[in-house]
């Protein structure tokens, strides 16, 4: 589903534009949900035989994705899910520079707000990131021209809720927040954090799905790129919403020890690195007042519990997506690394999608249920 308009600050999108982006969302849809399972059964049938001897993944991965490689069916699956990504941001690009000037000046308009704002033009931005334009998403997540720009924001906005196509929420493109939620409820049910901080909040999707549900909590939020900040300020307050959003890298914060009561990150580990995951969890248990409860949501990939296909589906988003942690992110001992922090209460599983969180409800386990019905989720307390 494409919301033709989910919020005052979102795009608003012409009768041609809403068919380009409908187009494109439902070819993505067509090689996901049609061609996709072919290509699994192909890899099942043809390839996987000829694997049996070899006892390594990587081995199995690198000559499944060999001989997949010499197939016109693979080679014309690829092609095109490049060229769709690449066509949501063309068709969102020019939808939404027809209309920036108004965007800003709608931000310009708000007074009194409720939350707050906190940009640093000095901020180093990650080589991980530099390296290319996450998700293809031109300028990555940080491009920005100066502290009124709010395209990266506008553009990441309306982009992923054509990625998604409704899967993260029917309007918001908010559920990974709920499901952080149902998280906290069933493995923490008597948890009511005062202050709470997302890591890497984009323009605020889950942050502000995840405020709604403690509305006495100080929220706030932080990411590495001003124009996501920006506009994420202006959505909050166009939703009623008080976030407090500062740009800062989560490997280091300026915030004091002892701060928060709930820490968490959504599907943000895996656009990072290794060493930058060692010094998030570090920054969590820091900032962490004790008894406080770190929380990081993921893809629902883990390569332990994956098929072939799979893995090597996290091969496309690693090499022709921009997102060469994947694999890292996928395999990555997340409670070991939790637990030699002094972590403690530690459990990484699968937690099942919502759209609205329910004290009592139980839907954390250790079966994944498949993309956008399940996602990985560790969680501990200091």
């Amino acid at each position: 589903m494409i919301v033709r308009q989910a919020h005052p600050m979102m795009a608003a999108v012409t009768h041609d534009e809403f068919a380009e982006q409908l187009f494109v969302a439902q070819l993505k849809g067509y090689l996901t949900g049609r061609i996709e399972p072919a290509l699994r059964e192909l890899t099942k049938r043809t390839i996987e035989p000829d694997l049996e001897q070899l006892t390594s993944d990587e081995e199995r991965r690198r000559k499944a994705l060999e001989k997949l490689q010499e197939l016109v069916p693979y080679q014309t699956w690829l092609c095109l899910m490049r060229s769709s990504q690449e066509m949501i941001w063309r068709f969102v690009g020019q939808c939404v520079d027809r209309q920036l000037p108004e965007l800003q000046e709608k931000a310009r308009r708000i007074q009194n707000p409720k939350g707050s704002l906190r940009l640093n033009p000095d901020l180093e931005i990650p080589s991980y990131l530099r390296a290319g334009d996450t998700h293809m998403m031109p300028g990555s997540y940080f491009e920005t021209s100066g502290p009124d720009d709010l395209r990266a924001g506008a553009l990441f906005d309306r982009g992923a809720a054509i990625y998604h196509s409704g899967r993260t929420g029917p309007a918001l493109n908010d559920a990974r927040g709920h499901v952080v939620v149902a998280h906290l409820y069933e493995r923490f049910p008597h948890f009511r954090p005062q202050r709470i901080l997302e890591m890497g909040c984009s323009v605020g999707n889950s942050l502000v799905a995840v405020a709604g549900y403690f509305p006495e909590a100080e929220v706030h939020g932080i990411d590495i790129g001003a124009g996501m900040l920006a506009y994420g300020h202006a959505r909050a307050e166009y939703l009623g919403v008080a976030l407090h959003l500062s740009q800062q890298n989560a490997e280091s914060t300026d915030f004091p020890d002892d701060s928060f009561d709930l820490v968490y990150s959504s599907a943000v580990l895996h656009e990072t690195s290794e060493e930058a995951v060692k010094r998030i969890f570090r920054e969590c248990y820091r900032i962490l007042r004790p008894g406080g409860v770190m929380v990081h949501l993921e893809v629902p990939y883990r390569y332990e519990h994956s098929d072939l296909w799979t893995q090597i589906r996290g091969e496309y988003e690693a090499r022709y997506n921009n997102e060469p942690f994947w694999h890292g992110a996928c395999t990555m001992d997340f409670v070991g690394l939790a637990r030699s922090l002094g972590f403690r209460e530690l459990a990484a599983g699968y937690q099942k999608h919502t759209n609205k969180a329910s004290s009592g409800e139980r839907g954390f386990g250790q079966e994944c249920t498949g993309a956008y019905r399940s996602w990985y989720v560790i969680s501990g307390q200091k």
